[in-house]
Formats: structure tokens, C-alpha cells, sequence
């Protein structure tokens, strides 16, 4: 579908994900409704990458592309990042922005949950909660552990395993079972 008068002007008749490309689609980012804030006006070649369901180099652009000021362009863009942060340079990307909760759960909610993450006494653990530490945690990789009790802020659930979540602690992005958390 061409974009509109008001998405054009918006983006410049750019492509608001690469930048360098004519814009000649209006992208609706789901499952948000189809108001021009919630479109995101794409080239021709972005949108064919994610139609392929694209998760490669291509998407290294996103760099720039996540900073943008609009929610759509955000969370289409911490999206596809998400997608490819098997990749090293996407999960540094990730590991750099902070984009609000709203933003974050919006671009997730792409990533259908099949199950129901569980914290060790059975409570239902939702993306933004926070968490407790049941136990010590060496954390790998890393220089330091977590100790029992320590609040883990604003978790993110992981959509391809219901036993993990992901958190911050000491400022670093670490992966945690769920069986070592309670709600907090």
C-alpha cells in the first residue's frame, strides 16, 4: 500500500528504518490499530526483508534506526533486533538502549508465548515485573555473583523458553531461570 500524505511528511519520503531508500509502503506495526502512529513507512527492500523474516547483517542499520522519536519506528526496530540477537552485533545493540517498557512490550508481543513463565512458587511472571533472587547466583561470564534477595528491576521474558527470563544486574543483561526468582 503507497504511503500516505501524513507518513510521508512524517519520514521525509525516506524509508524510516534504513533512511537511504524511497519509502513506497505503509508498515503497520502489530497488533496496534492502523493509525499513522502505530505505521512505520518502509523502502521496498526493508519490507521484503521482513516479510522473509530477515535476521541478518541486513538489519545492522538498526543501530541508528532505534533511536528514532517514534514509538511505531522504535518497537518495529527493538523487534527485528530482537529477532536476530543470536548475532553479537544486535545484542550490543539491545544491550545499549533502553527504550520505554511500553515500547519494549509492544515489540515483543510479537513473539507469541505458547506457555506461562513461572516463578518458583508458581506465580505468573509478566514482562516488566519485578523479581527476587531465591538463591545465590554465580553469574557466568562475569566477575561477580548475585546474592539471595537481590531485586531484579523490569524483567523481560525470554518467548522461546518459559524457564528463562532476562534481567539486569550490575548493570549487565544476564539470563535467569525462573526457578531461582519469586514475584516481587
Amino acid at each position: 500500500m503507497a504511503i500516505g500524505k501524513s507518513l510521508h511528511d512524517r519520514s521525509g519520503g525516506t524509508c524510516e528504518l534504513c533512511g537511504s531508500l524511497p519509502a513506497t509502503v505503509e508498515y503497520t506495526v502489530s497488533p496496534k490499530s492502523d493509525s499513522v502512529e502505530n505505521q512505520v513507512a518502509l523502502c521496498d527492500t526493508c519490507f521484503q526483508a521482513i516479510e522473509k523474516n530477515e535476521t541478518g547483517d541486513y538489519w545492522r542499520f538498526l543501530e541508528g534506526a532505534i533511536w528514532n522519536p517514534e514509538p511505531a519506528v522504535q518497537a518495529l526496530s527493538y523487534r527485528l533486533l530482537y529477532a536476530a540477537k543470536a548475532s553479537d552485533w544486535a545484542a550490543d545493540i539491545l544491550g545499549s538502549v533502553e527504550p520505554e517498557e511500553h515500547i519494549v512490550q509492544w515489540a515483543l508481543s510479537a513473539f507469541e508465548v505458547a506457555e506461562v513463565h513461572r516463578d518458583s512458587f508458581g506465580n505468573a511472571l509478566s514482562n516488566g515485573d519485578n523479581v527476587v533472587l531465591t538463591q545465590a547466583l554465580d553469574v557466568k561470564g562475569t566477575s561477580f555473583s548475585a546474592p539471595k534477595g537481590t531485586v531484579v528491576k523490569r524483567i523481560r521474558l525470554v518467548p522461546d523458553n518459559i524457564e528463562h527470563i532476562e534481567g539486569k544486574i550490575n548493570d549487565q543483561t544476564i539470563v535467569i531461570l525462573t526457578k531461582y526468582v519469586k514475584k516481587g
